[in-house]
């Protein structure tokens, strides 16, 4: 037999069936779960809306390779399932396999999370409601790598993905033009924030000052694509509404919106959501792509959108390891009928084509005009005979030529009007278009922009980026190391100032937080009238006619600071939305009152310049990481909570802390908004210093930033000693 042949020996034993390690079984199956770190931030979003999220961010670095963070405003999950929630098939979405039948939550499988956990180092951070703090725990291999540790935390929970793929060396390689998946997620992002309008979506790579996906809640379908999509897509969009409900066997409803003849562009989006499940159809993307085949130029594709509700029994989800494919009951039937309501839709709207124009300057017609003359006039002096162009021929080959447009074909009005029409149509067209990226533009921001770097202190800019957080020193102070030196720095100055350049930095390109009930103005301002200590003097009716002015003042000015700002005032007087000025934080909402009487008093609204920095600055000042105004309970603070307040008030010290004598709730209320500020400033405050804050020179000498000793000077004490 020839050595170098690999066939099989005959009579050779077969190989043995071994039984693989659950940690080779485990790596497998993670492998067809988490595919790719789009795959991961899919699965991490759904669970975030299965939590009841109503705020979804997410923070990729590197594609995903190196950083996924999903932060949610959801349930969170309780202590005790923290153990077991990273291993395979742990649930609580379903008990019995005939839940699946009715399952309505996106996830069902209990493997997403466990799968990530024999990928990639993952970190989760969560608290309950009513708890006063949270936990964070790491895991690895499906188990805890520590018990949990206690933590400051907001509302909901946080998951963060590290150093996907570390131990699978071919799927890295593949996936090594790590800006090749940025955009998918960015795809899947935008989707779920058009169909989930009740949500606030972001998405943006770690470190960028601005989301590539901003999406704040409304009631509206259209703003949400418009949101996401563009002005542009929904000029051209149509609603369609299909319903079967008569047929016992298969009913379903679907309405969506679909893009009508006009609409042009080079790649099909289709948007499918099945009983609010993203996924994909192959066969119904085929049927509507040949509808549109017949109706829109060979090189166009269609924008599709669409919201299929189906019984729960009539589909079976459990079909694909990423559950992106679903099988349905009926389905050729479904598809049949879509697709014929899509032809009839489009055959009903096919009947004009709307082409967008744009207005001819008179002046270089005229300039044309005259050069075409001039032309003519040394063609005819050279005595050259002039050639008849055949009319099959006579088309326009210079586009300064106005010959062929129908401009020349037009008597209009008088120049004056059409001047002034000109203007109207440009600002309706402004107004409608709403376009962040045109009150970016705004010379007066870019001027307040360039007043910032010009003013920023090089010394204090070097340890800011470079700074280590130690702690909070008192309730104002923090302390930094910078390398051999320890600095003081006042978290209110910087925190003011943080938050000013964010609201120039994000001018006109907001986030928004809804507010779970409209907040009247009136009332806001009133409240914050009776608390200011210099109205102390006025009497209740002057008060009134102070709030009246000043709430008179918001509303005319509305739609400039919701459009600049994100600040939505409703027609009746109501503050319905506030911009989020640095991702994961949320302002005090004690001080909304004083923040609106400063807006109405403070700003100046004549000059858009100093508008804007007044604006700002108020929204940095409401925005600020003050001391929460309940007393901090830590030490001897806690006296302040005791129930007996004739002790209080007579001066007397108690040393006796029982706890039937203190005010719980209000003192469990306390720790919570200490505890939760200090969070905040270690881990949302100073890391945004360290990527966005340019420090004023004033800063190095009114007390913001004072040193308080060195590591040199230091030495030079103790060598004495």
């Amino acid at each position: 037999m020839d050595v170098d042949d690999p066939s099989p020996r005959v009579g050779a034993d077969p190989p043995r069936i071994r039984r693989l390690e659950e940690s080779v079984v485990n790596r497998i199956a993670a492998g067809e779960v988490i595919q790719r770190p789009s795959s991961a931030v899919k699965e991490l979003v759904e669970n975030s809306l299965d939590a009841g999220a109503s705020t979804v961010s997410v923070t990729v670095k590197d594609g995903g390779l190196k950083l996924i963070q999903v932060s949610d405003d959801g349930h969170g999950i309780r202590f005790e399932d923290l153990p077991i929630l990273c291993e395979r098939h742990t649930t609580s979405k379903l008990s019995a396999y005939e839940d699946l039948q009715t399952i309505k939550s996106m996830g069902f499988r209990g493997e997403a999370l466990a799968s990530m956990t024999y990928v990639g180092h993952v970190t989760v951070t969560t608290i309950t409601e009513g708890q006063l703090h949270g936990y964070r725990v790491s895991y690895k291999d499906g188990v805890m790598e520590n018990e949990p540790k206690p933590c400051a935390a907001v509302k909901g929970t946080q998951v963060m993905v590290e150093n996907l793929f570390y131990n699978m060396v071919a799927r890295r390689k593949t996936l090594q033009n790590s800006n090749d998946d940025y955009p998918k997620i960015v795809d899947f992002i935008s989707r779920f924030a058009v169909h989930h309008i009740n949500v606030n979506f972001s998405c943006r790579k770690h470190g960028a000052n601005r989301a590539d996906v901003h999406s704040a809640s409304t009631s509206s379908r259209l703003d949400a694509i418009r949101n996401v999509y563009g002005a542009s897509v929904v000029r051209d969009l149509m609603e369609i509404e299909v319903s079967d409900e008569n047929a016992g066997d298969a009913v379903f409803k679907m309405d969506g919106y679909i893009s009508n003849a006009n609409y042009v562009a080079k790649k099909i989006t289709m948007i499918l959501f099945i009983n609010d499940r993203l996924v994909d159809c192959t066969s119904l993307k085929r049927a509507i792509e040949f509808v549109y085949s017949a109706t829109l130029p060979q090189a166009s594709k269609p924008f599709i959108y669409m919201s299929i509700n189906l019984p729960p029994e009539h589909i079976d989800v459990n079909i694909h390891p990423t559950k992106k494919e679903v099988s349905l009951l009926n389905q050729e039937r479904i598809i049949e009928i879509i697709k014929n309501t899509i032809e009839e839709k489009l055959r009903s709207s096919n009947t004009t084509r709307i082409f967008q124009t744009q207005a001819v300057n008179p002046s270089a017609l005229t300039h044309a005009n005259m050069q075409k003359e001039k032309g003519t006039e040394v063609k005819m002096s050279s005595g050259m005979k002039s050639q008849k162009i055949p009319v099959s021929q006579m088309v326009r080959t210079d586009p300064r030529d106005p010959s062929g447009r129908l401009h020349t074909y037009w008597h209009g009005q008088s120049s004056n009007h059409e001047k002034k029409s000109d203007l109207v149509s440009v600002r309706n067209v402004v107004r409608s278009r709403r376009n962040p990226k045109d009150a970016c533009d705004l010379s007066s921001r870019h001027e307040l922009l360039t007043e910032v770097d010009s003013n920023c202190h090089p010394g204090l800019l070097s340890i800011v980026k470079n700074c280590t957080y130690v702690g909070l020193a008192d309730e104002v102070f923090a302390l930094i190391q910078h390398n051999t030196r320890l600095y003081l720095v006042n978290v209110v100055n910087v925190s003011k100032e943080l938050m000013y350049q964010q609201a120039l930095c994000r001018f006109g390109n907001f986030n928004a937080i809804q507010l779970s009930e409209p907040a009247p103005l009136r009332e806001l301002l009133l409240m914050a009238l009776k608390d200011d200590v210099l109205m102390g003097d006025e009497n209740d009716e002057e008060k009134l006619e102070i709030a009246e002015v000043n709430s008179e003042i918001l509303k005319e000015n509305a739609e400039m600071i919701n459009e600049y700002f994100s600040i939505h005032i409703d027609k009746d007087g109501n503050l319905t939305r506030l911009p989020v000025v640095l991702d994961q934080y949320t302002p005090d909402t004690d001080r909304l009152p004083e923040f609106l009487l400063n807006m109405g008093n403070d700003v100046t609204w004549d000059d858009e310049k100093e508008c804007f920095r007044t604006a700002a600055a108020a929204i940095g000042n409401f925005y600020a990481l003050h001391p929460p105004i309940l007393p901090n309970p830590s030490g001897s603070g806690i006296q302040l909570y005791k129930k007996n307040k004739d002790c209080m008030a007579s001066g007397e010290h108690v040393d006796n802390t029982d706890e039937d004598d203190i005010d719980q709730e209000l003192l469990a209320e306390a720790e919570t908004a200490w505890s939760q500020r200090e969070w905040i400033i270690q881990h949302v405050l100073f890391p945004s210093m360290r990527l966005f804050l340019k420090p004023p020179k004033s800063m190095a000498t009114d007390g913001t930033f004072v040193q308080v000793a060195s590591l040199e000077k230091l030495y030079k004490i103790f060598e004495r000693c």
